[in-house]
Protein backbone atom coordinates (compact mmCIF):
# COMPACT_ATOMS: atom_id res chain seq x y z
CA UNK A 1 0.00 0.00 0.00
CA UNK A 2 2.76 2.49 1.41
CA UNK A 3 4.47 1.88 -2.59
CA UNK A 4 1.14 2.38 -4.46
CA UNK A 5 0.20 5.17 -2.67
CA UNK A 6 3.48 7.07 -3.74
CA UNK A 7 2.88 6.02 -6.89
CA UNK A 8 -0.09 8.32 -7.21
CA UNK A 9 -0.84 10.30 -4.32
CA UNK A 10 -0.02 13.86 -3.92
CA UNK A 11 0.17 14.24 -0.13
CA UNK A 12 -1.17 17.77 1.49
CA UNK A 13 1.54 19.74 3.74
CA UNK A 14 4.27 17.83 2.71
CA UNK A 15 7.78 17.53 0.86
CA UNK A 16 6.84 14.01 -1.20
CA UNK A 17 10.79 13.84 -0.85
CA UNK A 18 10.77 13.12 2.54
CA UNK A 19 9.30 9.76 2.21
CA UNK A 20 12.05 8.32 0.17
CA UNK A 21 13.69 8.27 4.04
CA UNK A 22 10.34 8.69 6.11
CA UNK A 23 7.67 5.69 5.59
CA UNK A 24 4.60 6.28 5.51
CA UNK A 25 2.22 4.92 8.25
CA UNK A 26 -0.94 2.96 6.21
CA UNK A 27 -3.63 2.92 8.86
CA UNK A 28 -6.46 0.21 9.08
CA UNK A 29 -8.94 1.19 11.46
CA UNK A 30 -9.63 4.34 14.21
CA UNK A 31 -11.39 3.58 17.31
CA UNK A 32 -11.66 5.78 20.45
CA UNK A 33 -8.42 8.34 20.72
CA UNK A 34 -6.73 5.23 18.63
CA UNK A 35 -5.43 4.85 14.94
CA UNK A 36 -4.36 0.99 14.06
CA UNK A 37 -2.01 0.18 11.35
CA UNK A 38 -1.98 -2.78 9.39
CA UNK A 39 1.04 -4.37 11.69
CA UNK A 40 -1.17 -3.71 15.08
CA UNK A 41 0.45 -1.18 16.32
CA UNK A 42 -1.62 1.93 17.91
CA UNK A 43 -1.13 5.54 17.89
CA UNK A 44 -2.99 8.20 20.09
CA UNK A 45 -4.33 10.63 17.58
CA UNK A 46 -3.09 13.70 19.95
CA UNK A 47 -3.75 15.97 17.18
CA UNK A 48 -6.73 15.00 16.35
CA UNK A 49 -6.46 14.50 12.79
CA UNK A 50 -5.81 17.80 11.82
CA UNK A 51 -8.18 19.37 14.37
CA UNK A 52 -11.31 17.54 13.60
CA UNK A 53 -12.19 14.93 15.47
CA UNK A 54 -14.28 15.56 18.57
CA UNK A 55 -15.27 12.33 20.00
CA UNK A 56 -12.97 9.99 18.78
CA UNK A 57 -12.92 7.37 15.90
CA UNK A 58 -15.72 4.99 14.82
CA UNK A 59 -17.81 6.80 17.20
CA UNK A 60 -21.09 4.39 17.52
CA UNK A 61 -23.58 7.44 18.02
CA UNK A 62 -22.38 9.11 14.65
CA UNK A 63 -21.94 6.05 13.06
CA UNK A 64 -25.65 5.28 13.44
CA UNK A 65 -27.01 8.27 12.88
CA UNK A 66 -24.65 8.55 9.27
CA UNK A 67 -25.71 5.22 8.43
CA UNK A 68 -29.35 5.92 8.95
CA UNK A 69 -29.35 9.03 6.74
CA UNK A 70 -27.81 7.03 3.90
CA UNK A 71 -30.38 4.73 3.34
CA UNK A 72 -32.77 8.04 3.51
CA UNK A 73 -31.10 10.53 1.62
CA UNK A 74 -27.45 10.53 0.30
CA UNK A 75 -27.63 14.56 -1.29
CA UNK A 76 -29.69 16.48 -3.24
CA UNK A 77 -28.84 20.32 -4.61
CA UNK A 78 -29.72 22.80 -2.08
CA UNK A 79 -30.73 25.65 -4.51
CA UNK A 80 -34.92 25.17 -5.09
CA UNK A 81 -34.38 22.37 -2.54
CA UNK A 82 -34.03 21.60 1.11
CA UNK A 83 -33.76 18.57 3.46
CA UNK A 84 -34.43 17.86 7.12
CA UNK A 85 -31.05 17.60 8.48
CA UNK A 86 -29.77 20.67 6.78
CA UNK A 87 -32.67 22.91 8.17
CA UNK A 88 -32.69 20.96 11.81
CA UNK A 89 -28.62 21.54 11.90
CA UNK A 90 -28.83 25.35 10.83
CA UNK A 91 -31.76 26.04 13.40
CA UNK A 92 -29.65 24.69 15.95
CA UNK A 93 -26.45 26.41 15.39
CA UNK A 94 -28.75 29.77 15.02
CA UNK A 95 -29.48 29.01 19.12
CA UNK A 96 -25.85 27.73 20.04
CA UNK A 97 -23.50 30.51 18.50
CA UNK A 98 -23.27 34.62 19.17
CA UNK A 99 -27.20 36.62 19.34
CA UNK A 100 -26.72 38.56 16.26
CA UNK A 101 -25.93 35.47 13.93
CA UNK A 102 -29.57 34.49 12.54
CA UNK A 103 -28.47 32.95 9.04
CA UNK A 104 -26.35 29.94 8.18
CA UNK A 105 -24.62 29.46 4.76
CA UNK A 106 -23.47 26.17 3.78
CA UNK A 107 -19.57 25.32 2.23
CA UNK A 108 -17.61 22.46 2.28
CA UNK A 109 -14.70 23.21 4.30
CA UNK A 110 -12.87 25.56 6.29
CA UNK A 111 -11.16 27.86 3.45
CA UNK A 112 -14.17 28.26 1.19
CA UNK A 113 -16.18 28.95 4.30
CA UNK A 114 -13.62 32.00 4.73
CA UNK A 115 -13.99 32.52 0.66
CA UNK A 116 -17.67 33.13 1.48
CA UNK A 117 -17.23 35.34 4.01
CA UNK A 118 -14.60 37.59 2.32
CA UNK A 119 -17.12 38.02 -0.55
CA UNK A 120 -20.24 38.47 1.31
CA UNK A 121 -18.24 41.36 3.31
CA UNK A 122 -17.24 43.15 -0.10
CA UNK A 123 -20.68 42.48 -1.76
CA UNK A 124 -22.48 43.54 1.38
CA UNK A 125 -20.87 47.31 1.49
CA UNK A 126 -20.56 46.67 -2.78
CA UNK A 127 -24.78 46.74 -2.68
CA UNK A 128 -25.11 49.67 0.18
CA UNK A 129 -23.02 51.22 -2.52
CA UNK A 130 -20.00 51.22 -1.18
CA UNK A 131 -16.51 49.83 -2.70
CA UNK A 132 -14.63 48.44 -0.02
CA UNK A 133 -11.83 45.82 -1.59
CA UNK A 134 -9.58 45.70 1.61
CA UNK A 135 -9.38 43.34 4.12
CA UNK A 136 -7.45 43.49 7.88
CA UNK A 137 -5.79 40.28 9.51
CA UNK A 138 -3.61 39.53 12.02
CA UNK A 139 0.20 38.76 11.58
CA UNK A 140 1.02 35.38 12.25
CA UNK A 141 -2.25 34.74 11.14
CA UNK A 142 -4.08 31.65 8.68
CA UNK A 143 -7.39 31.13 7.42
CA UNK A 144 -6.60 28.45 4.75
CA UNK A 145 -4.97 27.72 1.32
CA UNK A 146 -7.49 29.11 -1.29
CA UNK A 147 -6.96 32.26 -2.93
CA UNK A 148 -8.89 34.45 -0.90
CA UNK A 149 -7.96 32.82 2.38
CA UNK A 150 -4.30 33.09 1.68
CA UNK A 151 -4.42 36.65 1.59
CA UNK A 152 -5.35 37.81 4.51
CA UNK A 153 -3.32 34.83 5.86
CA UNK A 154 0.24 35.64 7.16
CA UNK A 155 2.40 32.95 6.33
CA UNK A 156 4.99 34.41 4.15
CA UNK A 157 6.14 31.44 2.46
CA UNK A 158 2.67 31.21 0.77
CA UNK A 159 2.33 35.01 0.64
CA UNK A 160 5.66 35.55 -1.62
CA UNK A 161 4.92 32.67 -3.85
CA UNK A 162 1.53 33.47 -4.50
CA UNK A 163 1.42 37.08 -4.36
CA UNK A 164 0.80 38.22 -7.79
CA UNK A 165 -2.80 36.20 -7.65
CA UNK A 166 -3.59 37.76 -3.76
CA UNK A 167 -6.25 40.42 -3.04
CA UNK A 168 -5.59 43.54 -1.35
CA UNK A 169 -4.60 42.22 2.23
CA UNK A 170 -3.03 44.61 5.07
CA UNK A 171 -1.92 43.27 8.35
CA UNK A 172 -2.21 44.65 12.25
CA UNK A 173 -0.28 43.34 14.92
CA UNK A 174 -1.13 40.48 16.20
CA UNK A 175 -0.96 40.78 20.83
CA UNK A 176 2.55 39.22 21.67
CA UNK A 177 0.90 37.43 24.39
CA UNK A 178 -1.66 36.20 26.54
CA UNK A 179 -1.36 39.36 28.77
CA UNK A 180 -3.83 42.32 29.20
CA UNK A 181 -1.35 45.00 28.08
CA UNK A 182 -0.31 43.16 24.58
CA UNK A 183 -4.24 43.18 23.64
CA UNK A 184 -4.43 47.00 24.66
CA UNK A 185 -1.04 47.87 22.54
CA UNK A 186 -2.03 46.01 19.79
CA UNK A 187 -5.63 47.86 19.92
CA UNK A 188 -3.72 50.70 19.52
CA UNK A 189 -2.32 50.31 16.34
CA UNK A 190 -6.10 48.58 15.00
CA UNK A 191 -7.50 51.89 15.71
CA UNK A 192 -4.97 53.90 13.96
CA UNK A 193 -5.14 51.61 10.39
CA UNK A 194 -9.25 52.08 11.27
CA UNK A 195 -9.27 56.12 11.81
CA UNK A 196 -6.91 56.21 8.62
CA UNK A 197 -8.56 53.44 6.38
CA UNK A 198 -11.56 52.63 7.35
CA UNK A 199 -13.92 53.77 4.41
CA UNK A 200 -11.49 51.42 2.38
CA UNK A 201 -11.82 48.05 4.34
CA UNK A 202 -14.86 45.99 4.22
CA UNK A 203 -13.67 43.82 6.94
CA UNK A 204 -11.02 42.60 10.12
CA UNK A 205 -10.63 38.52 10.25
CA UNK A 206 -9.22 37.22 12.68
CA UNK A 207 -8.67 33.39 14.77
CA UNK A 208 -10.26 34.06 18.00
CA UNK A 209 -7.86 33.67 20.82
CA UNK A 210 -5.66 31.05 19.31
CA UNK A 211 -3.84 31.60 15.70
CA UNK A 212 -3.29 27.65 14.97
CA UNK A 213 -1.15 26.84 12.18
CA UNK A 214 0.78 30.05 13.42
CA UNK A 215 2.62 27.78 16.24
CA UNK A 216 -0.55 27.98 18.63
CA UNK A 217 0.15 31.89 19.40
CA UNK A 218 -2.61 32.87 22.34
CA UNK A 219 -4.03 36.06 23.15
CA UNK A 220 -6.11 37.77 25.77
CA UNK A 221 -10.11 38.19 25.31
CA UNK A 222 -9.86 41.88 25.79
CA UNK A 223 -8.50 41.91 22.07
CA UNK A 224 -11.87 40.31 20.70
CA UNK A 225 -14.36 42.82 22.96
CA UNK A 226 -11.69 46.05 21.82
CA UNK A 227 -12.23 44.95 18.08
CA UNK A 228 -15.21 44.06 17.88
CA UNK A 229 -16.19 47.89 19.48
CA UNK A 230 -13.66 49.50 17.19
CA UNK A 231 -14.91 48.02 13.79
CA UNK A 232 -18.54 48.93 14.96
CA UNK A 233 -17.64 52.48 15.24
CA UNK A 234 -16.01 52.55 11.62
CA UNK A 235 -18.38 50.46 9.78
CA UNK A 236 -15.94 47.44 8.94
CA UNK A 237 -16.87 44.30 9.54
CA UNK A 238 -15.46 41.65 11.95
CA UNK A 239 -14.99 37.86 10.67
CA UNK A 240 -14.12 35.49 13.78
CA UNK A 241 -12.46 32.08 11.92
CA UNK A 242 -13.39 29.63 14.14
CA UNK A 243 -12.94 26.91 11.86
CA UNK A 244 -9.90 25.58 14.79
CA UNK A 245 -11.31 27.44 18.32
CA UNK A 246 -15.16 26.45 17.34
CA UNK A 247 -16.52 23.35 19.16
CA UNK A 248 -15.38 23.34 22.44
CA UNK A 249 -11.63 24.14 22.14
CA UNK A 250 -10.93 26.86 23.94
CA UNK A 251 -12.92 26.23 27.22
CA UNK A 252 -16.55 27.36 25.53
CA UNK A 253 -18.69 26.34 22.58
CA UNK A 254 -16.97 29.32 20.77
CA UNK A 255 -13.84 31.12 21.21
CA UNK A 256 -16.03 34.72 20.59
CA UNK A 257 -17.75 33.60 24.27
CA UNK A 258 -14.43 34.70 26.19
CA UNK A 259 -15.11 38.59 25.58
CA UNK A 260 -18.96 37.77 25.14
CA UNK A 261 -19.24 39.31 21.89
CA UNK A 262 -21.17 38.66 18.27
CA UNK A 263 -19.19 38.49 15.22
CA UNK A 264 -20.82 40.15 11.82
CA UNK A 265 -19.80 36.67 10.08
CA UNK A 266 -18.73 33.45 12.00
CA UNK A 267 -17.23 30.85 10.19
CA UNK A 268 -17.38 26.80 11.20
CA UNK A 269 -15.26 23.84 9.65
CA UNK A 270 -13.16 21.05 11.46
CA UNK A 271 -15.23 20.21 14.46
CA UNK A 272 -18.39 20.83 13.07
CA UNK A 273 -19.30 17.10 11.94
CA UNK A 274 -17.24 15.56 14.59
CA UNK A 275 -14.31 14.85 12.07
CA UNK A 276 -16.21 12.52 9.95
CA UNK A 277 -17.62 14.41 6.72
CA UNK A 278 -16.27 17.35 4.64
CA UNK A 279 -18.93 20.24 5.98
CA UNK A 280 -18.50 24.04 6.78
CA UNK A 281 -20.87 27.03 7.47
CA UNK A 282 -20.76 30.67 7.53
CA UNK A 283 -23.09 32.12 10.27
CA UNK A 284 -24.09 36.28 9.80
CA UNK A 285 -26.57 38.45 10.53
CA UNK A 286 -30.35 39.72 9.82
CA UNK A 287 -28.29 42.93 8.45
CA UNK A 288 -26.37 41.44 6.29
CA UNK A 289 -29.04 38.99 4.63
CA UNK A 290 -30.99 42.05 4.07
CA UNK A 291 -28.70 43.91 1.86
CA UNK A 292 -28.79 40.76 -0.90
CA UNK A 293 -32.51 40.58 -0.32
CA UNK A 294 -34.62 42.28 -3.20
CA UNK A 295 -36.58 41.66 -6.76
CA UNK A 296 -34.81 39.94 -9.14
CA UNK A 297 -31.17 41.61 -9.48
CA UNK A 298 -28.52 39.58 -10.70
CA UNK A 299 -25.92 41.88 -9.48
CA UNK A 300 -27.33 42.25 -6.35
CA UNK A 301 -27.35 38.66 -5.52
CA UNK A 302 -24.94 36.55 -3.59
CA UNK A 303 -22.55 34.82 -6.29
CA UNK A 304 -21.46 31.54 -4.31
CA UNK A 305 -22.34 27.88 -4.71
CA UNK A 306 -20.39 24.19 -4.29
CA UNK A 307 -22.08 21.10 -5.75
CA UNK A 308 -21.86 19.39 -1.95
CA UNK A 309 -23.47 22.31 0.31
CA UNK A 310 -25.57 21.35 2.86
CA UNK A 311 -24.52 17.85 2.24
CA UNK A 312 -27.53 15.61 3.97
CA UNK A 313 -24.55 13.01 5.65
CA UNK A 314 -22.32 15.45 6.65
CA UNK A 315 -25.64 17.56 8.31
CA UNK A 316 -26.32 14.19 10.44
CA UNK A 317 -23.04 14.17 11.63
CA UNK A 318 -23.05 17.42 12.72
CA UNK A 319 -26.85 17.18 14.25
CA UNK A 320 -25.11 13.93 15.89
CA UNK A 321 -21.84 15.63 17.19
CA UNK A 322 -24.54 18.53 19.12
CA UNK A 323 -26.18 16.15 20.58
CA UNK A 324 -23.30 14.72 22.28
CA UNK A 325 -22.22 18.08 23.50
CA UNK A 326 -26.15 18.58 24.87
CA UNK A 327 -25.99 15.20 26.55
CA UNK A 328 -22.86 14.31 28.25
CA UNK A 329 -22.17 18.20 29.15
CA UNK A 330 -18.85 18.13 27.36
CA UNK A 331 -17.75 21.46 28.28
CA UNK A 332 -17.61 20.71 32.19
CA UNK A 333 -15.53 17.10 31.31
CA UNK A 334 -13.36 19.35 29.25
CA UNK A 335 -12.73 21.66 31.71
CA UNK A 336 -11.72 18.81 34.11
CA UNK A 337 -9.43 17.65 31.60
CA UNK A 338 -7.65 20.83 30.16
CA UNK A 339 -7.16 21.29 34.56
CA UNK A 340 -5.12 18.17 34.17
CA UNK A 341 -3.28 18.80 31.29
CA UNK A 342 -2.20 22.06 33.17
CA UNK A 343 -1.22 20.18 36.03
CA UNK A 344 0.75 17.77 34.03
CA UNK A 345 2.61 20.79 31.88
CA UNK A 346 4.68 22.53 34.66
CA UNK A 347 7.46 20.07 34.37
CA UNK A 348 8.21 21.25 30.30
CA UNK A 349 9.18 24.40 31.66
CA UNK A 350 12.51 22.63 33.47
CA UNK A 351 13.85 21.43 30.66
CA UNK A 352 16.54 23.46 29.03
CA UNK A 353 15.25 23.71 25.43
CA UNK A 354 11.68 24.63 26.67
CA UNK A 355 11.09 28.66 25.77
CA UNK A 356 7.31 28.84 27.15
CA UNK A 357 4.89 26.62 27.71
CA UNK A 358 0.98 27.98 26.55
CA UNK A 359 -2.46 26.38 27.16
CA UNK A 360 -6.51 27.75 26.52
CA UNK A 361 -9.14 24.90 27.42
CA UNK A 362 -8.07 21.84 25.47
CA UNK A 363 -5.23 23.01 23.27
CA UNK A 364 -1.99 22.94 24.94
CA UNK A 365 1.11 24.38 23.36
CA UNK A 366 5.38 23.61 24.19
CA UNK A 367 7.57 26.11 22.74
CA UNK A 368 11.45 25.12 22.42
CA UNK A 369 13.82 27.18 22.19
CA UNK A 370 17.78 27.00 21.08
CA UNK A 371 17.52 25.42 16.69
CA UNK A 372 17.05 26.58 13.52
CA UNK A 373 14.15 25.86 11.42
CA UNK A 374 16.94 23.80 9.15
CA UNK A 375 17.11 21.43 11.96
CA UNK A 376 13.66 20.49 11.44
CA UNK A 377 12.94 19.60 15.16
CA UNK A 378 9.72 19.05 14.71
CA UNK A 379 9.86 16.52 12.22
CA UNK A 380 12.13 14.80 15.08
CA UNK A 381 9.71 14.72 17.53
CA UNK A 382 7.23 13.28 15.07
CA UNK A 383 9.00 10.27 14.38
CA UNK A 384 9.91 9.68 18.05
CA UNK A 385 6.45 9.84 18.88
CA UNK A 386 5.23 7.74 16.31
CA UNK A 387 8.28 4.86 17.95
CA UNK A 388 5.80 5.10 21.24
CA UNK A 389 2.66 4.79 20.00
CA UNK A 390 1.51 8.52 20.01
CA UNK A 391 0.55 11.14 16.67
CA UNK A 392 2.19 14.47 17.16
CA UNK A 393 2.72 16.91 14.44
CA UNK A 394 4.61 20.02 15.43
CA UNK A 395 4.63 23.41 13.89
CA UNK A 396 7.91 23.66 13.35
CA UNK A 397 9.56 24.09 16.92
CA UNK A 398 5.70 24.47 18.66
CA UNK A 399 4.76 20.79 20.17
CA UNK A 400 0.93 20.78 20.49
CA UNK A 401 -1.80 18.85 22.13
CA UNK A 402 -5.24 19.21 20.69
CA UNK A 403 -6.29 15.50 21.34
CA UNK A 404 -10.31 14.30 20.68
CA UNK A 405 -12.11 15.17 23.96
CA UNK A 406 -12.90 11.75 25.21
CA UNK A 407 -8.74 10.78 26.21
CA UNK A 408 -8.63 9.43 29.53
CA UNK A 409 -6.43 10.53 32.29
CA UNK A 410 -4.18 7.48 31.54
CA UNK A 411 -3.73 8.63 27.83
CA UNK A 412 -2.83 12.02 28.44
CA UNK A 413 0.18 10.55 30.74
CA UNK A 414 1.83 8.76 27.69
CA UNK A 415 0.94 11.85 24.99
CA UNK A 416 2.27 14.04 27.46
CA UNK A 417 5.01 11.25 28.71
CA UNK A 418 6.09 11.06 25.28
CA UNK A 419 6.44 14.33 24.19
CA UNK A 420 8.23 15.39 27.51
CA UNK A 421 10.59 12.63 26.97
CA UNK A 422 11.04 13.38 22.76
CA UNK A 423 11.82 17.14 23.78
CA UNK A 424 14.16 16.35 26.71
CA UNK A 425 16.28 13.99 24.52
CA UNK A 426 17.00 16.04 22.01
CA UNK A 427 20.40 17.59 21.21
CA UNK A 428 20.96 20.97 23.16
CA UNK A 429 21.75 24.03 21.23
CA UNK A 430 24.32 26.65 23.43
Amino acid sequence: MMQRDLEVIWHPCTQMKDHETLPLIPIKSGKGVYLYDFEGNSYIDAVSSWWVNLFGHANPFINARVKAQIDTLEHVLLAGFTHEPAVELAHRLVNLTPEKLKKVFYVDNGSSAVEAALKMSYHYHLNRGKKKALFLSLTNSYHGETLGALAVGDVSLYKETYEPLLIANQQVPVPKDQSIEAAREALKVLEEVLEEKAGEIAALILEPLIQGAGGMHMYHAEYLSGARALTEAYDVHLIADEIMTGFGRTGKMFACEHADISPDFMTLSKGLTGGYLPLSVVMTTDEVYSAFYCDYNEYKAFLHSHSYTGNPLACSAALATLEIFEKEDILAQNSQKALYIEKRLQRFMALPNVKGVRQQGMVTAIELQGYDAEERIGLKIYEYALTQGVLLRPLGNVIYFMPPYIISEEEIDKMMDVAYEGIRKLEIRN
